[in-house]
C-alpha cells in the first residue's frame, strides 16, 4: 500500500540545499555538513561545495572520494522515549536520541522531548514532515499526561487551560482535563521551551512525571518504553490530511 507523504517524499524532483542533501543522505546533521563543506571535504560535480548552494536531481556529490546518495525510503518511527534520553544529534552526548535509538538510516526527531520527559518521540528522514509539524502557527496538538507533587484544584485546571504567563508570554488557551487526585491531561498547540513545567512551576505545582501520548493523529498506544515502530500507512495518511494545509515556512 502507498500513500501521499511517501509519494510526494520519493517524486521529489526539485533542488534541495547541500547541507539538507547530505543530512538525509545519512551522512551527518545539517550543522556538521556545513562544517564539511566548509573545510572544502564535500565537492558537487567534481567542484567544491559552497555553503548555502543547492543539489539539483542527478547531480554527484562527493565527501572526499565517497559518492553520496540519497536514500529512496521516506522512514517515520514512532518511538517511546525513556526518562534520561537527550534529544540531540550532538556525537558527544552519549545519551542522545539518535545513540540510543541506532537506526540504520538516519533519522531526527520531530520536537524535543526534554532529558526528565518520557513518551512519544516522532522521529523521521522526511525534512518536510518536520517543518510542517513544528511551525507553532500550524497549531497542531501533542497531548501529554502530566503527574504533579500537589492535589489539584479547580483554580489550577482553569488558570492552565486559560493560560499561563511564562518566558515573557502568556501560553495559548489549551485544554487540560483532570483524570486523578494528581494527574492531569494537557493538549498544547505550541511548544515552548519545557512549556508545561514553567507552567505548573508559575503556579506552584512541580512536575513529578511528564508522558507525551500524542502527536496529531499518532498515539503512544501500548509501545513499550524504548521502542519503536514504523507508522502505518493508514496513520501516515491522516498524517498527510491533517499537514496539507500547513506552511513549512514560519508562521504565526
Amino acid at each position: 500500500m502507498s500513500n501521499k507523504i511517501r509519494e510526494e517524499f520519493q517524486q521529489k524532483t526539485e533542488p534541495i540545499r547541500l547541507n539538507k542533501y547530505l543530512s538525509e543522505a545519512g551522512v551527518c546533521s545539517r550543522r556538521n555538513a556545513d562544517k564539511l563543506i566548509e573545510n572544502g571535504r564535500v565537492t558537487v560535480d567534481g567542484t567544491p561545495a559552497q555553503t548555502g548552494m543547492k543539489v539539483f536531481p542527478g547531480q554527484v556529490v562527493r565527501v572526499g572520494k565517497k559518492v553520496v546518495s540519497k536514500t529512496g525510503e521516506m522512514v517515520v518511527l514512532a518511538v517511546n522515549k525513556p526518562v534520561g534520553i537527550v534529544c540531540t544529534e550532538e556525537p558527544r552526548e552519549r545519551r542522545s536520541i539518535v545513540r540510543f535509538l541506532n537506526y540504520p538510516i538516519r533519522v531526527t526527531y520531530i520536537g524535543r522531548l526534554d532529558k526528565d520527559s518520557r513518551g512519544l518521540l516522532l522521529m523521521t528522514n522526511n525534512g518536510d514532515i518536520i517543518n510542517k509539524m513544528m511551525r507553532a502557527g500550524n497549531r497542531h496538538e501533542k497531548e501529554y499526561k502530566v503527574t504533579v507533587d500537589k492535589e489539584l484544584t479547580p483554580e489550577f485546571i482553569r488558570h492552565m487551560s486559560d493560560g499561563v504567563q511564562i518566558l515573557d508570554t502568556v501560553t495559548r488557551p489549551c485544554q487540560v482535563t483532570q483524570i486523578g487526585k494528581y494527574t492531569f491531561t494537557i493538549i498544547l498547540t505550541q511548544g515552548l521551551n519545557r512549556q508545561i513545567r514553567r507552567m505548573c512551576e508559575a503556579l506552584g505545582y512541580q512536575v513529578r512525571d511528564l508522558q507525551r501520548t500524542r502527536v496529531m493523529n499518532i498515539r503512544l498506544g501500548s509501545l513499550k518504553e524504548g521502542e519503536y515502530r514504523k507508522l502505518t500507512d493508514a496513520e501516515l495518511d491522516e498524517l498527510y490530511e491533517q499537514m496539507k494545509d500547513s506552511s513549512n515556512e514560519t508562521v504565526w
